[in-house]
């Protein structure tokens, strides 16, 4: 995939306003820890991450998605009347129908000849939405798109705590560990075809996609019987699994994506992961032979808000001057499933 008219022109962004440390979620464990002779500190060890945000109880999708979208607007003074798609990616939605991206679209006065609707690809979601809309910018369909998501992950973990204080079991909480370092936000993307706003960077040069379909059952979060004649929520991953076949699908798409954009490893001056947890991040970077002084990373106080977790932290690193202009940046994505996305930019 190769781009010539695409830039990204915003990114918004909306944080939880609860912060739950790794610590609380084990204060809640502790029956479960004393059971299975776990000695505290163990998830923050197991993963670098201290603590996540979550949004209050019952906080809408929308509202969050929203927010963002209203940041990276208003950043670049873009009217609403300019956007011609607007996508929304999160793996968490509002309902089965209608798309959430409606009322997210009701929300910032986006309506008319624009095209409104949801894609959904577990932790790749805003990436492949970034893809879409760059199609069709680059096909003279766009101006500008906006793709948008927010992701919650307070009740799978008090769904999977609960569930774990239950059963009590090692088996149990190793496939259950990967719930506990969800965190919460949402986040706006905003591409132009340049003739909008200021273009005066963040172009996007091209990217490359590869697919493990054969690992689809690694990780698992939906609607399930419950045992008792109804039906809840669940989650599990095969942690070790996950990681291990999704960093050697990182390796193929990394050793396809290169010379698709024209990079070797030494030109890429930063790295955006998606933010899964210290382990997978030390593991990915040592296999790609990036050195990790190129990486920027927020799980460590965010946790892994899927979709939401990869842009969010490009914004952070802008802000914080992490990403400079002239920059070549790599956004490396992964999702369960397993599919891979990598993404060149010239910030």
């Amino acid at each position: 995939m190769r781009y010539s008219r695409v830039h990204i022109e915003a990114l918004g962004y909306e944080l939880a306003p609860v912060v739950v440390t790794s610590a609380e979620l084990e204060k809640r464990l502790e029956p479960l820890y004393k059971a299975l002779r776990f000695t505290p500190g163990q998830l923050q060890v197991l993963t670098g991450i201290r603590e996540r945000r979550w949004w209050e109880p019952g906080y809408p999708l929308s509202r969050g998605a929203i927010a963002a979208g209203k940041k990276a607007l208003a950043a670049t003074g873009i009217s609403v009347d300019d956007i011609g798609v607007l996508v929304y990616t999160g793996v968490c939605r509002e309902q089965f129908e209608p798309a959430t991206a409606c009322r997210v679209a009701a929300g910032l006065g986006i309506g008319g000849d624009t095209m409104i609707y949801d894609l959904s690809n577990a932790c790749l979601g805003v990436l492949n939405g970034i893809i879409d809309v760059a199609n069709r910018i680059e096909l003279g369909q766009i101006r500008a798109g906006l793709v948008v998501s927010c992701e919650s992950a307070r009740d799978i973990n008090d769904i999977m705590i609960a569930d774990m204080l239950e059963k009590r079991s090692m088996d149990h909480f190793a496939s259950s560990l990967a719930t506990l370092t969800g965190g919460s936000g949402a986040v706006a993307v905003l591409l132009t075809d340049g003739s909008l706003g200021s273009a005066t960077g963040r172009r996007l040069l091209g990217g490359m996609a590869q697919a493990a379909p054969e690992h689809h059952g690694l990780c698992l979060w939906g609607i399930a019987p419950d045992g008792r004649g109804g039906y809840a929520q669940s989650m599990r991953t095969d942690a070790v699994n996950v990681m291990n076949n999704g960093v050697e699908l990182g390796r193929r798409t990394w050793e396809a994506f290169l010379p698709e954009i024209g990079w070797s490893t030494e030109d890429v001056d930063r790295v955006i992961c998606h933010q899964v947890g210290s382990a997978h991040q030390s593991t990915i970077l040592r296999t790609l032979g990036i050195p990790v002084d190129k990486d920027f990373t927020t799980f460590e106080f965010l946790g892994n808000m899927g979709t939401v977790s990869l842009p969010l932290t490009a914004a952070l690193a802008e802000e914080r001057d992490i990403l400079s202009p002239g920059n070549r940046v790599a956004f490396l994505g992964i999702g369960s499933g397993l599919n891979c996305l990598m993404l060149g930019l010239e910030w």
